[in-house]
């Protein structure tokens, strides 16, 4: 069994030395750009190189977070950015964007490239196709429970790195468009303006019943290593130093004696909680229990006392990294060190000429004793071979010097890293559909409510839980149907197979599939797959893989302008949703969950802000989706709407006579009545 990594968060340089000194394996930040804590303070280029010197000397692996969405316009900076990263070299990159890490993987084939928890990989086949598309590593989204990570560890032909400890979204990560809508900030651009965090209640809850405790299962780790687990994560580039100090401190303590001392364990707590820790994801008990805010309380813990505490734990070196030496004191001959570091870098260093002693002469003990002051090093002597003649002197200045020039060399050799290649490549061709202008539309219904208006559209996606005679009704009534595979899967993706082969057999073989598992799994039944928005394909790069991966179609993301869109490249056919409520989240624990009502049941599943504007919601698949306030309307943009082949009704919680309307409006090109919003395809997200 590997043993497990405990990865720190470094949201500027403040952080690395208590990351580093207080035990991490592995630090992740950001450069000045691509980072998914846009508002960090992040690193750069000459920060980010001493960084990785620093860790590099010290055994301490450096990954650089590369975690956002992609623009077509964006790709050459972020590539000079990677190209900067393979020289110094980083270990791994993080990602979010499909497309780009594809170009990466084309620019540096052997920089080593984890799929960041904005992928939203929840499953054993979505880590499949990861392994399938060069990762090395799949960082798990965070509300999997023990069981759900056991059985993706025990599949996985790649490593798993899971969150340990940190903030909990309310949103599966990467399915979160709540900032984007609300203020043009897109936490999959590293922007989020945490709108979570504000007061947002059901019936009968707190009134902040989007806000979750922070994650901690620190108490989990040795389970989590010994599922086979290779790294730990600690949520937090946007906390202080203090933070990623104790944080890491309680991590290490946890791994490496199965326990965490409860002094220490209370300044993690005073450092930052929101009413304390949860780990309810991690042992299948959601509800009420997980939500939590930061009260008066959580603050004025952190005094100055318990940051000058935290502060004495990282003022010294780590002594890390284990030697072996030897010394050879002989006669009439320079004294010689050889130090040897546990990954085999070797520096042999020559001193002054032994005299005849005149009173004491040198012993074992006494050259032990100076060459083993290691102190202020991240060294220690694990084994120190000593060959000294009888009736020999050197002073006590010639053996430091010689432990400190060897010291000395060997870090510098340990700084030293071989770049990893990286070559020129061409850029995805954009602007390639210009004139294009969508020939087909589709609809999407959540239930098997479809009226025969529709009989013109290209494709009907329903959902994967109709019954045998809902879909055969249909499909004698003359639709096109694909079934749409929930985006969120957790623990069903079994269930969801047999669910398609039965499909299968009904004589429907085309489907929705909106996560990278969805798509694995139609892959291997060999369905025709349409993909779906959650899977934010933002640039042309990422329609190409698209289609290298089998997708027949793909709709592009909603956080795209139309002037954006219309510049996409790429084969395949493209479109966009056009109408319907947005879904603005996608939650594994429900927000009505917050409620002591709450009985299971869809009844009142509506959220509201403090103003009192409703959000409904709807649950599928096991997860709950928050939809937006009003619904999209494009109908009377048409002439405006360019670059793209189909266009997508999409229908949740209208009524029969709200989806004529807005079938009407499509089809005569005039504006909806009511209230009602164009989206993100005019103003854009940063």
């Amino acid at each position: 069994m590997n043993k497990m990594e405990i990865l720190a968060p470094a949201g500027g340089p403040d952080s690395i030395f208590p990351a580093v000194r207080c035990g991490a394996d592995a630090v992740y930040l950001g450069a000045w750009k691509l980072s998914a804590r846009s508002s960090a303070q992040n690193f750069d280029r000459e920060q980010l190189r001493t960084a990785v010197e620093y860790c590099h000397a010290r055994g301490v692996k450096v990954y650089l977070a590369c975690n956002t969405l992609m623009r077509d316009d964006e790709l050459p900076r972020a590539m000079e950015i990677i190209e900067y990263a393979c020289s110094i070299p980083v270990d791994a990159l993080i990602m979010q964007d499909i497309g780009f890490a594809s170009m990466v993987r084309q620019a540096a084939p052997d920089m080593r490239i984890h799929a960041s928890t904005q992928m939203s990989v929840h499953t054993p086949k979505g880590v499949e196709l990861l392994y399938k598309n060069g990762f090395k590593r799949a960082v798990l989204s965070r509300e999997l429970s023990r069981e759900e990570i056991c059985e993706i560890a025990k599949e996985s032909p790649i490593e798993l790195e899971v969150f340990v400890h940190g903030a909990l979204c309310m949103s599966v990560s990467g399915q979160c468009y709540f900032s984007a809508m609300l203020g043009s900030r897109s936490g999959n651009r590293g922007a989020c303006a945490q709108p979570c965090r504000l007061p947002f209640s059901v019936r009968g809850g707190t009134g902040h019943d989007l806000s979750l405790k922070d994650c901690s299962l620190i108490s989990h780790l040795r389970e989590l290593e010994e599922m086979g687990i290779a790294s730990a994560k600690i949520e937090g580039r946007m906390k202080r130093p203090e933070y990623t100090a104790i944080s890491v401190a309680a991590c290490r303590q946890s791994l490496d004696m199965g326990r965490v001392d409860p002094e220490l364990y209370g300044k993690l707590e005073a450092v930052f909680s929101r009413s304390g820790f949860t780990d309810g994801y991690y042992t299948g008990r959601t509800g009420r229990d997980m939500f939590g805010i930061r009260s008066k309380e959580d603050v004025t813990s952190a005094t100055n006392k318990v940051y000058g505490a935290i502060h004495n734990m990282y003022k010294d070196e780590r002594q890390r990294v284990p030697l072996t030496a030897s010394l050879d004191i002989h006669s009439g001959m320079q004294s010689v060190l050889d130090v040897t570091d546990d990954e085999g870098r070797n520096v042999t260093v020559k001193g002054a000429v032994p005299e005849a002693a005149i009173k004491v002469a040198l012993s074992d003990e006494k050259c032990r004793s100076y060459i083993q002051k290691t102190g202020g090093t991240p060294f220690y002597f694990d084994r120190l071979d000593i060959k000294l003649d009888d009736g020999l002197s050197l002073p006590a200045l010639s053996l430091n010097s010689l432990r400190r020039e060897a010291l000395d060399r060997l870090l510098e050799k340990r700084t030293a890293r071989d770049a990893v290649e990286f070559n020129d490549i061409n850029f995805p061709k954009t602007d390639t559909r210009k004139k294009v202008k969508p020939k087909y539309f589709r609809a999407r219904f959540t239930n098997g409510y479809v009226p025969d208006e529709f009989l013109d559209s290209e494709l009907i996606y329903v959902p994967l839980t109709l019954s045998d005679d809902e879909y055969n009704s249909l499909l004698d009534r003359g639709f096109a149907l694909a079934v749409e595979i929930p985006r969120g899967m957790f623990g069903e993706e079994r269930k969801i197979y047999e669910k398609l082969r039965h499909i299968q057999f009904l004589g429907i073989n085309e489907v929705l599939a909106s996560n990278l598992g969805s798509v694995e799994i139609a892959k291997e039944l060999d369905m025709d797959i349409h993909g779906g928005f959650g899977l934010n394909v933002t640039n042309t790069a990422a329609v190409e893989w698209a289609e290298k991966n089998g997708l027949l179609d793909i709709e592009l993301s909603f956080e795209l302008t139309l002037e954006q869109i219309e510049r996409i490249g790429g084969k395949i056919p493209v479109g966009i949703i056009s109408a319907g409520r947005l879904p603005l989240m996608l939650t594994r624990n429900c927000p009505a969950e917050n409620s002591p009502d709450y009985t299971g049941k869809s009844t009142e599943m509506v959220l509201h802000d403090r103003k009192g504007i409703e959000f409904p919601m709807q649950k599928y698949g096991g997860c709950t989706e928050i939809l937006n306030s009003v619904p999209l309307v494009l109908s009377d943009r048409k002439n405006e709407i360019r670059g793209v082949d189909f266009e997508v009704l999409r229908f949740s919680v209208e009524n029969p006579v709200e989806i004529g309307e807005i079938f009407v409006a499509f089809n005569s090109g005039i504006c909806n009545k009511g209230s009602f919003t164009r989206g993100l395809y005019y103003r854009g997200v940063e």
